[in-house]
C-alpha cells in the first residue's frame, strides 16, 4: 500500500489503521458477532461517525486491505513491462498475496472469516468485485488482445487460485497448479 504523503492523510491513515486494528482485536477476542461497531469505535477513541468515514461496514474492517489486495491485482497487468509474458506476472503477484494470507497468525481470523455467513458473503463479493477489476484491466491491455469472456474467466480464475491456495494445506502448489490451467487457457484463446 502507498503511503500517505501530507500530514492530513498521514493522520488519516493511522486512524483508519488504529480502527481496523482495534476491530480485529476485539472480533478475535470476543467474537465477530459479539461485536458491535459501538464497541469498535469506544475501544478506539473515535466516534461512530469516523469509523464509518473510513469504513462501508462491519465487514469491512476485517477485510481492511481489500483496496489494496484490488490494485496489487491490476498493477501486476498494468505495471508490467511491455514484453512481459502476463500469466507469470499474475502468479507472482497472486503467490505474494497467498503468503500474507498464510503467513503466521492468520489461522485465527481465517476461521472467524469461515465461521461467519456474513463475513463469508462480504468475501464473495469481494471476490467478483476483484475479478471485475482484474478483467477490465485485462481487457484494456492493448498487447493481449484476448475477448472479453476470455478476461473475465481468467481474472475469474486468479482469484478463485487465491481463494483456494488460503485454504489449502499446501498453498503454493495449489497456486501453481491453478496458474496451469490458466495458463493453458490463455494460450488457447490467443488468436
Amino acid at each position: 500500500m502507498t503511503e500517505p504523503s501530507g500530514r492530513r492523510e498521514r493522520k488519516k491513515a493511522a486512524t483508519r489503521q488504529k480502527i481496523a486494528d482495534t476491530a480485529l482485536r476485539l472480533f478475535l477476542k470476543r467474537g465477530y458477532d459479539a461485536v458491535g461497531i459501538r464497541d469498535v469505535a469506544a475501544e478506539a477513541d473515535v466516534a461512530v461517525t469516523t469509523v464509518f468515514a473510513h469504513f462501508a461496514s462491519k465487514e469491512a474492517l476485517v477485510f481492511e486491505r481489500d483496496q489494496d489486495f484490488e490494485q496489487r491485482l491490476t498493477r501486476a497487468v498494468t505495471d508490467r513491462p511491455p514484453l512481459e509474458p502476463l500469466i507469470p506476472a499474475l502468479h507472482r503477484e497472486v503467490q505474494a498475496l497467498v503468503r500474507h494470507c498464510t503467513a503466521e497468525g492468520s489461522a485465527p481470523v481465517r476461521r472467524m472469516i469461515e465461521g461467519s455467513p456474513a463475513l463469508r458473503e462480504y468475501e464473495e463479493s469481494m471476490s467478483l468485485r476483484h475479478a471485475q477489476a482484474l478483467a477490465v484491466a485485462l481487457a484494456a491491455d492493448p498487447h493481449l488482445s484476448r475477448s472479453a469472456t476470455a478476461c473475465r474467466a481468467t481474472a475469474r480464475f486468479a482469484i478463485d487460485a487465491y481463494a483456494l491456495a488460503c485454504r489449502a494445506d499446501d498453498p503454493e502448489a495449489t497456486v501453481d497448479e491453478v496458474f496451469r490451467m490458466i495458463k493453458a487457457a490463455w494460450e488457447a484463446t490467443a488468436p
